[in-house]
């Protein structure tokens, strides 16, 4: 009964779909206003609720929705693990629901407007934080990463993080939230303030902030092969677009699962791309997804160059559901009815440099990250603070060309190259295949319908130059857990202390009939009778 009057009340199925309208502002659809302004239909249905539970309620719907309308096209992998996922994490907006009604509830005052702009947007940046955890799914659909095409925006992220953009993002939902719905003056305006600061945060910070001096040049070649039938044919289309280059690249860039062989088995495929290597004149940075003698399944980024084989890296963060299964002993069945994970992939141990001999000039520092790593945040500051100058990413989105995943994956090296103060490359087996400087200004893009290779001259930062961000790391969502955990212990204070109020007013109440019953036993009677 609990639950069929849960599920027939039509203000939470509004509270879902209000959830799925910030999906807009991402890639594909790129609406990037939304951001801005998107959210601000599901927290008014919190802030309306007629109770603390229900706001938290109507924010675990608003959360489920975004999850599942940001993540749609994980459905092929997942099948119902999808709307299994979107329930159990979007439980964390629960938090959301709650502070929103705590704060933006009439009667609103001016202070509890200026509250409702901190605590708000600390309570959803939690959520992010939280399920950031690669266990939980990682960082997909970050709220800040929808604003990837302004680098004026993305100066915060070079101060902040990618936290920071998302911090400002709903400060300024929330001010026009209160601009909208708060009924005296003072509260009004504070919110219009809101929305004027975080409007403003990230070109002030861009214009105040500037570029590092430039160390130098290099031209980089990322290969696009698209999709092919057998690892084999895959393998010959990467080696023809390399020697289409030849002599043109400083280094080249082949996408994730590049090479579906065990080089070190396969010796006269490794000395086929060696062979690639000295005819390009450039080290070429491939990528094993493969078996190895003992059966395990890794996927490695490895450096051959004309002479043999340089430093390797191997994926540490792996896809849930998509290259293992979590709780496999549990989870398992869903290999079955979908496309999840038959066989966990291996795992590597962290993130390192790796460095590269580089034609008529010094060897290169950099950092190389497979696929889903790009959505990680510390992964490209650990390369950066190991002396990386630049970042390239290895991916292969070929499960899900005809949806907005590769648009949404490609948009993330800007978020990252803003972040480090590092030039991003990204080579996608089948697109989009991307570059970024290191304010996250898009430099060349090649999308799904792509075949070939993307030549970019990317500007190389010294290795010593760092950003607020890769000092500091992610001290805003610790300050935004901060707010969020006292907040929370204020409110719980004050739940206390309102329900201990009608107990004592019952207590003085009774004293005082008690104490009035006494005086006119002593009296003798009634007070006024004794008194005559």
């Amino acid at each position: 009964m609990g639950l069929r009057r849960a599920l027939g009340q039509p203000v939470r199925y509004a509270a879902l779909v209000a959830g799925a309208l910030p999906a807009l502002a991402f890639p594909a659809a790129n609406l990037e206003i939304l951001g801005w302004i998107g959210l601000v239909p599901g927290l008014a249905l919190m802030r309306a609720a007629p109770s603390r539970r229900e706001a938290a309620v109507r924010g675990w719907w608003f959360g489920a929705g975004y999850l599942l309308a940001n993540m749609y096209w994980l459905a092929p992998n997942l099948g119902p693990g999808l709307l299994l996922l979107a329930i159990v994490l979007g439980f964390l907006w629960t938090a959301v629901g709650v502070a929103v009604w705590a704060f933006t509830r009439p009667p609103v005052s001016a202070r509890r407007a200026a509250a409702a702009l901190v605590v708000v947007p600390s309570s959803w940046l939690v959520t992010e934080w939280v399920r950031s955890w690669q266990g939980l799914g990682g960082p997909w659909a970050v709220l800040g990463a929808s604003q990837w095409q302004h680098p004026a925006i993305l100066a915060l992220a070079a101060l902040g993080g990618v936290w920071l953009v998302t911090f400002a993002l709903v400060a300024a939902n929330t001010g026009v939230l209160l601009a909208i719905t708060a009924r005296s003056v003072p509260a009004r305006s504070v919110g219009v303030a809101g929305i004027l600061v975080a409007v403003l945060a990230g070109p002030v910070a861009f214009a105040l902030t500037a570029p590092p001096p430039i160390s130098r040049h290099i031209t980089v070649a990322l290969v696009q092969p698209g999709i092919e039938p057998t690892a084999a044919a895959r393998l010959a289309q990467d080696e023809r677009l390399t020697a289409s280059v030849a002599g043109r690249a400083d280094l080249i860039v082949w996408g994730e699962s590049s090479v579906g062989y065990d080089l070190g088995d396969h010796l006269a495929l490794l000395a086929s791309v060696e062979r690639d290597s000295r005819s390009a004149g450039a080290a070429i940075v491939v990528s094993q997804d493969a078996e190895n003698r003992a059966g395990a399944h890794f996927k490695q980024a490895l450096i051959v160059t004309g002479t043999g084989t340089g430093g390797s890296y191997t994926k540490t963060r792996l896809v849930p559901f998509g290259e293992y299964i979590p709780f496999r002993s549990v989870l398992g069945w869903l290999s079955k009815i979908s496309k999840a994970a038959a066989q966990n992939v291996a795992a590597g141990t962290g993130a390192h440099v790796l460095r590269a001999n580089i034609p008529r000039s010094r060897p290169l520092t950099f950092g190389v990250l497979i696929c889903f790593e790009s959505a990680f945040p510390d992964m490209s500051r650990v390369d950066t603070d190991h002396g990386a100058q630049v970042i390239f990413y290895q991916t292969s989105d070929s499960t899900f060309q005809s949806s907005w995943a590769p648009a949404q994956h490609a948009a993330l090296g800007a978020l990252r190259a803003a972040e480090t103060g590092r030039p991003v490359a990204q080579a996608a087996l089948t697109g989009d295949s991307v570059a970024f400087d290191d304010r996250g200004r898009l430099l060349a893009s090649a999308g799904t319908g792509y075949r070939g290779v993307l030549l970019v001259r990317l500007a190389l930062p010294a290795s010593s130059a760092r950003t607020l961000y890769d000092r500091l790391g992610d001290y805003v969502p610790w300050t935004a857990t901060a707010i969020a955990g006292l907040a929370a212990l204020f409110g719980l204070v004050r739940i206390r202390r309102n329900q201990s109020r009608p107990a004592d007013r019952v207590l003085a109440h009774a004293s005082a009939r008690t104490g009035l019953a006494g005086s006119r036993n002593a009296g003798g009677g009634p007070g006024p009778a004794a008194a005559d």
